[in-house]
């Protein structure tokens, strides 16, 4: 059975009015609210041939509708109205951005505060880092048992690991190995030091005590730690002011998922979607079961060089989604425009004096 335009504005009406009370949605409260022209009778039949088709559904103890899952994802997709904000919120979010955003290390937890507090939901935000290599090893040697091993990195990071030896080496070996390493394994990924070019390197050094394994075991550590992004959860007790999070046991299943790192870098990625990456998960479309109840809406947004950040919000299937929406989509474009392509420093210019020329510029256009 199609859509007709009389049940598109009823499952919109239902949507709607559930978002914001909660409450099972019943025929008269549709034919007050809606301006439908018809009776609630008419809207009765409706609505039980809405939830008969699937978008609607209802509460054993209320002779109220519900959507289901897939009414909110009909009216994501097409019923919704894109919310515009206002001047006053752009404004308003803007300043947040501008008062929060002092320095870049602190990125990650500033954005996800940001989110949380607009949107009165719990926020996860996410920075993907660019791709890292190794530029330089330098082997210390420091007596026949110790060496230093000194990586340093393409994103200008320089990390190190003493290494003691229950064996006895000469200062040639660890000038040979050095040689090999940064003729062998500089600027290459974590997946082209193999097991094959590891051999290959301790033949070339005639290496009998497995050093070449250990300073190979090193770099390909360092480098998947550099790929791994940094992850904050923000307002994850925000849950309890909704009223599907009252059960203990369901929010506590949900905030414990949250607070899992591992959980949050597993979110989709969105950055190529359209809409400035924003992206809408409803119940059972996510993959992890501790979200099936809930829903979450994501966007991405441009950090330069390379670097891409994720920021969404979690909460009920219930959620005002063309707020949520919006809020994020215009914190994703304002954070691409501060931090992205149109924003990158001259050479040599340190990325915290970026953030302080961003704020300045900003409350100059303020106070024009």
């Amino acid at each position: 059975m199609a859509l007709t335009d009389r049940k598109k504005k009823i499952l919109a009406a239902v949507v709607e009015e559930y978002i914001r009370t909660a409450e099972p949605v019943g025929s008269k409260t549709i034919a007050q609210t809606a301006n439908l022209g018809c009776s609630s009778a008419t809207i009765r039949n409706e609505l039980a041939e809405l939830a008969g088709m699937g978008y609607l559904e209802q509460p054993h103890t209320s002779a109220g509708r519900i959507p289901t899952p897939q009414g909110y994802r009909i009216y994501v997709n097409e019923l919704m109205q894109r919310q515009r904000l206002s001047i006053e919120e752009t404004e308003s979010i803007n300043r947040s951005l501008n008062e929060r955003l002092s320095q870049l290390d602190d990125l990650v937890n500033n954005v996800g505060a940001i989110a949380a507090s607009l949107t009165n939901y719990p926020a996860m935000a996410i920075a993907a880092p660019p791709p890292a290599t190794i530029k330089r090893f330098d082997l210390i040697y420091i007596d026949a048992n110790t060496f230093i091993i000194v990586a340093m990195m393409s994103n200008d990071t320089v990390r190190n690991k003493l290494v003691h030896l229950p064996v006895s080496v000469g200062q040639d070996m660890i000038a040979r190995l050095s040689a090999v390493f940064n003729a062998n394994f500089t600027n290459i990924t974590e997946d082209k030091i193999s097991p094959l070019a590891i051999r290959a390197a301790e033949r070339a050094v005639d290496d009998t005590m497995g050093l070449t394994g250990v300073i190979a075991s090193f770099a390909i550590e360092i480098l998947s730690e550099a790929q791994t992004a940094e992850t904050c959860v923000s307002g994850a007790n925000r849950l309890l002011a909704q009223p599907e999070y009252q059960d203990p046991a369901k929010a506590h299943a949900l905030m414990s998922y949250l607070n899992d790192a591992e959980h949050i870098r597993e979110l989709p990625d969105v950055y190529g979607d359209a809409e400035v990456g924003v992206k809408v998960l409803i119940g059972p479309e996510n993959v992890a079961e501790e979200l099936k109840d809930s829903s979450v809406v994501l966007a991405s947004y441009d950090m330069g060089d390379d670097t891409k950040g994720l920021i969404g919000v979690v909460g009920p299937t219930r959620m005002d989604y063309s707020a949520v929406a919006a809020k994020l989509g215009l914190i994703a474009k304002a954070l691409s425009e501060r931090l992205g392509a149109g924003m990158q420093p001259p050479p040599g210019l340190d990325n915290k004096l970026i953030i302080k020329q961003i704020k300045e510029d900003s409350n100059g256009q303020h106070e024009q």
